[in-house]
């Protein structure tokens, strides 16, 4: 399974908010730190703050920040949020599904299994776990 850009950025400014000493950041800062679109990290700030996990904090000062300990952050929760869908095959969407083996294939359920166990392993870690001891490097990611 792939994430996309989206969940990619959406988990790594939820990082950098966790790692911020202060806890509070701008969209500028986090898009200078991971050289991404502003643009792009604006969207994903819009929707983590819809659903509840940053918070943003208005006037001279303000920017992010999270809207609970990083301990409260399950990377599981931030993945079925951000992810479009989950329909790793044709099957997975019956209104779609035009396979002719599917009243016998037996593919849709290993792969559900699969899916299932992916989502519980991220649902055992929390965002705390994934900033823990963390550092800021030198090395970013290149231009999007």
């Amino acid at each position: 399974m792939r994430l996309t850009l989206y969940t990619d950025l959406s988990l790594r400014l939820l990082m950098f908010l966790a790692l911020k000493p202060d806890g509070l950041a701008t969209i500028q800062d986090a898009a200078e730190r991971y050289r991404v679109s502003r643009n792009h990290l604006m969207k994903v700030a819009r929707q983590l703050g819809q659903t509840g996990f940053i918070e943003t904090v208005r006037g001279r000062g303000g920017g992010l920040r999270l809207s609970r300990p990083p301990t409260e952050i399950r990377i599981g929760d931030v993945v079925r949020t951000t992810e479009e869908d989950f329909r790793m095959v044709e099957c997975f969407d019956a209104s779609r599904n035009t396979c002719g083996l599917a009243p016998a294939c037996r593919l849709k359920g290993v792969l559900g299994e699969a899916l299932g166990a992916y989502l519980a392993i991220l649902d055992k870690y929390t965002l705390a776990d994934l900033t823990a001891q963390a550092q800021w490097k030198p090395v970013l990611s290149p231009q999007m």
